[in-house]
Parts: structure tokens; C-alpha cells; sequence
């Protein structure tokens, strides 16, 4: 099973908006990410993420370029200092490949728990728009990082 790890593109600062939208750089740099996964052959059933306005932008950008039958939805719990446990244990009876958009630090925990069983140690450097491929042997509740891509790679 395949799980991929998105934080959301480059965000206007909270005192110019609340809201957080993209900025046109994050949007640029989703795009890139979204066309290079596209290439390179990445399928996922679905896209889930948080409800803030700046991973639900990221999450439509990639659902273009990469077409989930599941579709695109919010998932309670992906928000940035929400318990990872939760979230962690649902992906451990996942079968689909999943794309997941959220924020820092919670993907930060998410992927040192599921990779290296401690949430407190990192597994993986997130960065706004990049991506991580973890991958979870069939049977198994062991995770490693598969790869990872961040913009300023892709040309």
C-alpha cells in the first residue's frame, strides 16, 4: 500500500488573510508537483485533507493532474497539532492508495510514527508543496519512505 504525504502549497500570511489561501508561488509549486506525479505514474483512490482553506486548494490542484475515483474530501484529524494516532491507525487497515494534504507538524509526526514508531522522531524533512511517498509492506504495519520530491527539482 501506498501512502502519499502532501503539505499544503506556499500560504498567504494570517494578518493579509485569515483564510490562508495559496499563494500564486504555492499554486505554481502544487501544479509542478501534481504534472511531475502525474509522469511519474503515481495512482490514488483518493485524496483526503484537512479542512483548512489552504490544503483543500492543494488537494483540488493535485485531483486535477491525478483524477482519484475516490474523489477529494475533508478528513477530520489532519489538522496541524491534532493527535496523529487516530490517523495512524486507519492507515494501517487501509488497502487503497491514499493521498493525504495537511500541514506541519502534524505530517511531521504522522510520518515519524508510521516509519519509525515514534512520532517525536522524524522520519522525512516536509517542505510547502512537496511530496512523500511512504509505502507499507502487504500484511504489514512497517512503513518507509519510498520518495520524496519538493518543487524547486521540478523544472
Amino acid at each position: 500500500m501506498r501512502l502519499y504525504l502532501v503539505q499544503h502549497g506556499e500560504a498567504v500570511p494570517k494578518a493579509e488573510d485569515p483564510e490562508r489561501p495559496l499563494t500564486p508561488q504555492g499554486r505554481d509549486d502544487v501544479t509542478r508537483v501534481a504534472a511531475f506525479a502525474r509522469r511519474a505514474g503515481v495512482e490514488v483512490f483518493g485524496i483526503r485533507h484537512s479542512g483548512k482553506r489552504r490544503a483543500a486548494e492543494t488537494a483540488a490542484i493535485l485531483a486535477e493532474w491525478l483524477q482519484p475515483p475516490g474523489g477529494v474530501a475533508v478528513l477530520p484529524g489532519l489538522a496541524p497539532r491534532d493527535d496523529v494516532s487516530p490517523i495512524a491507525d486507519r492507515l494501517n487497515r487501509e488497502t487503497q492508495p491514499l493521498l493525504l494534504v495537511g500541514h506541519r507538524p502534524f505530517l511531521d509526526r504522522l510520518a515519524g510514527l508510521l516509519v519509525t514508531g515514534d512520532q517525536e522522531r522524524p522520519a522525512v524533512q516536509f517542505q510547502p508543496g512537496g511530496l512523500v511517498c511512504l509505502e507499507r509492506a502487504a500484511g504489514s504495519d512497517a512503513w518507509s519512505v519510498r520518495w520524496a520530491v519538493t518543487p524547486e527539482l521540478i523544472p
